[in-house]
Parts: structure tokens; C-alpha cells; sequence
């Protein structure tokens, strides 16, 4: 789900505030950083929730997925991560970010 970046992040935002509202478990995972070339600007945001269901966008591709996944470990534990995928990392060809950069995406549960 790709919106233009301007409305992305508000969006993302009150869809996260929508689900906590309507009583579902909500993670907020926020791009923290990023070097070289990176697919999602610092500031990206994708909300989860705790049946995996997602919306926004921290790097397109099966990042996502791995995210989602340390996502629903987060909203379990309640403890924040921050998670970093790269190509000098060996997974990040297998969860899709072979473009060259590296990202840094802060994972915390919302209450």
C-alpha cells in the first residue's frame, strides 16, 4: 500500500490511531535512518496491528514482511526494537533490500 510521501505518514498515523480506538493491539515502525540508497525516506511509517494486518510503507519489498513479523513481537513483549537490514547484511538479499543502502526502523508498540 504506496501513498505520496506528504500523505503517507499522516495517514499511517491515523490509521494507528483508528485501530487503537476500535481496540486492536497497534506497532508503530518508524525509518530512523538510512545510508546510501535507501527505498523510503527517514520518517516512514507502517502501522500494525496484531493479527499481522499493515498499512504504510518503511521499505516496499519483503522487508516489510520481516518487520511485521518483529512488529507482532513487539505488540506480545510491549518492548520497543530498532531493526537494521542492508546489503553487508546476508539477509537483506533474502528480505529484498539489495538497492545498495541500509535502513534503521524503530519498532514500538502503541498504547
Amino acid at each position: 500500500m504506496t501513498h505520496d510521501i506528504q500523505s503517507s505518514a499522516t495517514d499511517v498515523l491515523a490509521t494507528a490511531e483508528e485501530w487503537r480506538r476500535s481496540g486492536r493491539q497497534v506497532a508503530l515502525a518508524t525509518v530512523v535512518e538510512t545510508w546510501g540508497s535507501a527505498p523510503r525516506p527517514t520518517g516512514s511509517h507502517l502501522v500494525i496491528d496484531e493479527d499481522g494486518n499493515f498499512e504504510g510503507s518503511v521499505s516496499g519489498g519483503c522487508v516489510e514482511g520481516a518487520v511485521v513479523s518483529e512488529a507482532i513481537d513487539v505488540i506480545e513483549t510491549g518492548k520497543p526494537t530498532t531493526l537494521e537490514f542492508g546489503v553487508a547484511d546476508e539477509t537483506a538479499w533474502r528480505v529484498g533490500l539489495s538497492c545498495g543502502g541500509r535502513i534503521s526502523v524503530y519498532v514500538e508498540p502503541i498504547s
